[in-house]
């Protein structure tokens, strides 16, 4: 079981800015720890707090600090879960030097492209809502039509560049490659415990191949995985019309599993966020 913070932006605007909030929050988290501190730390692990959202690097560090050792004073056992800045992508972790703590396994989230797995979001980048159709894997030519719908030129541009990046597995495997080696030279270890693609406005053949490199090249790295999310835009499942939730068959086969192999994960908990 992961105990994890999932803190709303006010909060985490306060965590940047406030240090009497980084107190009252290491108080909070010294208390938290100590209440579960008898359980099996083998099976009970704690995350600091999800996607911290803020943008000095530099500071982060410093409150997460902060925050684990009021962990640690709580619970001496326990596996703490530290990330870094901003939304804990892979190149917030490798800015990060270890904590003092030898019992602390790394997590990083694995989005990219952001053009790619979000077209169609309508949070963060407010551009994003307007993409659909953007392929994966990308090539200069292949995403010509998707960026041809983007009114703004400098929007376009962003999947024009997209292409010139020729996202493909080789390209995944070569950004979480970066991750493995920053956790080698410390000797640590790391876990992406998100990564997915929105539904929304995603081919879903193509969702189902950026799915699969992300998860290959997490494996062949030998780094833990759990997919974002369960039910949801980004789901493992879909549901008509709020009904059953039934497993998406090529998502699962995406993640290296089959319909039956799944469902007997997801009855013990595993998988999915």
């Amino acid at each position: 079981m992961e105990i994890d913070i999932f803190a709303d932006e006010e909060f985490k605007a306060k965590l940047a800015a406030d240090d009497e909030f980084v107190e009252q929050f290491a108080d909070f988290w010294r208390a938290l720890a100590a209440h579960y501190a008898n359980l099996d730390a083998d099976r009970v692990f704690f995350e600091i707090l999800n996607e911290p959202e803020g943008k000095d690097r530099y500071r982060w560090y410093g409150v997460e600090a902060k925050l684990a050792a009021a962990i640690r004073e709580g619970s001496p056992g326990n596996t703490i879960i530290a990330t870094g800045a901003h939304w804990s992508d892979d190149d917030d972790l490798v800015f990060l030097e270890p904590l003092r703590d030898a019992n602390v396994i790394y997590a990083f989230h694995f989005y990219e492209s952001h053009l790619f797995t979000h077209q169609g979001a309508t949070w963060s980048s407010n551009f994003w809502h307007e993409l659909k159709g953007v392929p994966y894997p990308s090539t200069p030519e292949n995403v010509q039509a998707a960026a041809a719908e983007l009114p703004d030129a400098v929007h376009r541009l962003q999947v024009v560049r997209y292409g010139l990046d020729r996202w493909n597995a080789e390209r995944i495997d070569g950004e979480i490659g970066q991750v493995a080696a920053w956790a080698e030279h410390w000797g640590v270890p790391v876990v992406c415990d998100e990564f997915g693609v929105y539904r929304q406005n995603a081919d879903p053949k193509d969702r189902a191949a950026w799915l699969r490199d992300v998860r290959t090249a997490l494996e062949n790295r030998g780094i833990g995985w759990a997919m974002w999310e369960y039910h949801g835009g980004f789901g493992v499942v879909t549901s008509e019309n709020g009904g059953i939730a039934t497993p998406d068959d090529a998502t699962v086969r995406a993640l290296g599993l089959t319909v039956r192999s799944y469902q007997s994960l997801e009855s013990k908990g595993a998988g999915t966020n």
